[in-house]
This record gives C-alpha cells, structure tokens and sequence, in this order.
C-alpha cells in the first residue's frame, strides 16, 4: 500500500449572513496566525477589510498581505482556478479560507471542494457565524438559514455581549437543534480560539527572522488583539480538547463504529491509528472534521514506537466517556500481536483484511473516470 506524497492543504468555508461578524472573525484569525500562512478567497463584492488592508471589488485579483498571507476576490466559477494558485508550492500556505458571500449557498461551495480533483487541498470544515443578536429577524428574513445550519461543522454564535444570559441559552438550545452534531461556541468580536480551526505551524529555525514586522507582532506587542482587550488566554473557555493514547493497535470495525457515533459537539479528531495486523507497514493519520473523515496511510519510520496518539476538539462533549470509547475499541491480545512476530497471529491474513475494509473506504486515491468521493456529504447538503 503506497500512501499519498502530496502534502494538503485544509480548506474552511466561512459562511454566515451579511453583518453576522464573519470578516471580523476572519481578521481575527489573520491577527492570530501564529506563523501560519493562510490563503484568503473572498467569494464577495463590495469592500472588506482584511488586515489594514482593502479588497474593493477586486474580482479575480490576487492581494499580498504583507505577512506570509495572500487574498483573491473572486466569484464561484473561478473558485477552481484560484484554488490551484494558492495550492502551489511556491505560495506556501498552510491553510486555505473562503469566506462566502453574505447570500451565498455555503452547501454549493462544499460540494465544489469535496468533488474538486485538485490533489492538494483536503475539505477542514464549514464553519456558520451566526448574530446572536439578530438571529430570529435574519431567520424571518432568510428561513434559508435553517439548511445552512444543517450542514455546518461548527457554529459559532457571535455577538453574545449584546444578549442576555437567558436568551444566549434559547438561542444556543435553538442553534443546537438545527445544527444537529456540529459543535457551537459563543464568541464575542469573533474571537475564537484559531486552533479550532488550523493547527500552528512549525517552520524550521530562521525561516521567519527575516521578514517585514506584521499586524500580528504589533498586536501582541500591544497586548491587544482586533482593537479589543487582549483575552487570548481565554479562547480556550470555549471548547475542550481531549487527548488519548494508547500502546495497543485498534480493532478497525470498532474504531470506525466510534468515529460513525461520535457525540454531538465534536468537531475535529486529528492524530494516527495503529491497526496492528490490519497493516504492519503503515499507521493512519486520522483527519476528522465534522461529518467529515478521511484516513491517510503513512509508513512507520525505523524504531518508532507503535502508539495510537489521538486529540479531540469539541464544545460540549465528556473527556472522559471519549477516552472511554476509544479504550473500547482497542483490539483483543489475539487481535494484536506483536508486530514482530510473522506466524500465529491470532488472525489470518484474510480477516485482517476484511477488518480493514471500512478503514479504506476513506483513504484517499487518485480519482478515476467518472469517480464520485466517498466522503461527499450529499444526503446532508440537501437536508
């Protein structure tokens, strides 16, 4: 089994109706980028602003922002094109953000991402802001709203500092129940903590020493983050972020029967798997986001420890049932045996294969001929 050599880049659709906070929330996470290179595709016409900088009108442009980050305005039908100039190497970005149009149809974007034949982005997610404030007047306008929140993968619930207390609740319970296991976090200012969403990167020493200084290095510097008080500290409060490890390989029925259940509210599971027997020769990274999952083999290097190592992000979920669920899907002594061992296994070639079936239905391949993803959510999309 060859795994991929392509590296991918997350793609996140950020959606929300005209004045929900979207841009704000996307200028927070260009202020917070913590060294990552992101790639900004405005799916918008008008003027908006990203970093201290304005994009009026500019379709089919592409704008430097000074700082490792590039943006492009663009409309749908050359959302293709400009997908293929951020994911070459010589852009270097880490991360890939659309931010749709006000009116857009978010689930449309989706299916463009998820059907796309670029072997260099990977789908991170749809993320709705939604004005708390506002809520039930762009609900009565826009009942639209409905089916975006249906097949979103995070809500964020912005403006809550304009809410009560107990209108927060009625509205997170009303978010909640029309965006069925997407996670949702309250957000003021669009604050949000940017590793929901993209994970820092790591760059080799020195490769950022000599570059101009960046809003982001003013920002901290001031202590302040989008002209607000600095509450970096606290963007944590938000969600919960779980950790498991575990020096036995997992049963590849079980685990993918705990990733088909998972509980309402988690949005992301990165890390990799030991399937033991199932494959000797590589482990699987795990890329899970919302209803989202895909499966990566990679090859274990000479003398690595074999661990399954997971994280899991959400808002609302219970550690430490999770820990407990992956606990239980942990393989049988005779379903994991030592991989050093060639004979007695405990499960014969055949089984071993057949237990790994589900695991690669979500492995990533070279598409084919009239091929459609597996991990196209069409029965969601048209909910």
């Amino acid at each position: 089994m060859t795994p991929p050599r392509t590296q991918q880049i997350p793609v996140v659709v950020l959606a929300g109706f005209l004045g929900s906070g979207k841009t704000t929330l996307l200028n927070h996470l260009l202020r917070n980028r913590a060294g990552t290179r992101i790639g900004v595709i405005v799916n918008d016409f008008g003027a908006i602003e990203i970093d201290a900088m304005t994009v009026a009108g500019q379709v089919g442009s592409t704008v430097s922002l000074g700082n490792g980050c590039l943006c492009c305005a663009v409309d749908a039908s050359e959302l293709d094109t400009f997908l293929e100039t951020l994911t070459r190497p010589s852009a270097r970005l880490d991360l890939i953000v659309i931010e749709a149009s006000g009116l857009a149809e978010p689930q449309e974007l989706v299916r463009m991402l998820l059907a796309s034949d670029n072997p260099h982005i990977l789908y991170g997610g749809l993320v709705e802001v939604v004005d708390a404030a506002e809520f039930d007047g762009t609900r009565e306008r826009h009942p639209e709203i409905d089916r975006h929140l249906a097949v979103a993968d995070l809500v964020v619930l912005n403006k809550t500092d304009r809410v009560r207390e107990a209108e927060q609740e009625r509205l997170r319970a009303t978010v909640a129940e029309l965006s069925g296991p997407a996670a949702v976090i309250s957000a003021v200012h669009g604050r949000i903590d940017p590793e929901l969403l993209f994970d820092p990167a790591l760059r080799p020493d020195g490769e950022e020493k000599a570059r101009q200084l960046t809003f982001e290095d003013l920002l901290r510097e001031e202590g302040g983050h989008d002209g607000h008080e600095g509450h970096a500290d606290h963007f944590h409060a938000a969600y919960e972020s779980v950790d498991f490890t575990s020096d036995v390989p997992m049963d590849p029925r079980r685990f993918l029967a705990f990733l088909d259940s998972r509980p309402e509210g988690l949005y992301r599971i990165k890390g990799f798997a030991d399937f033991g027997v199932g494959d000797r020769d590589n482990k699987y990274a795990l890329h899970a986001v919302g209803r989202f999952l895909r499966f990566v083999p990679q090859p274990w290097a000479r003398g690595e420890q074999r661990l399954t190592q997971l994280v899991m992000i959400g808002a609302g979920t219970d550690g430490e049932a999770l820990r407990a669920g992956l606990t239980a899907c942990r393989a049988e002594p005779s379903e994991s045996p030592d991989p050093a061992r060639t004979s007695a296994d405990g499960l014969d070639a055949p089984d071993a294969e057949r237990r790994m079936w589900g695991v690669l239905r979500y492995v990533q391949r070279e598409p084919g001929p009239g091929d459609v993803p597996v991990d196209v959510r069409e029965a969601a999309a048209e909910a």
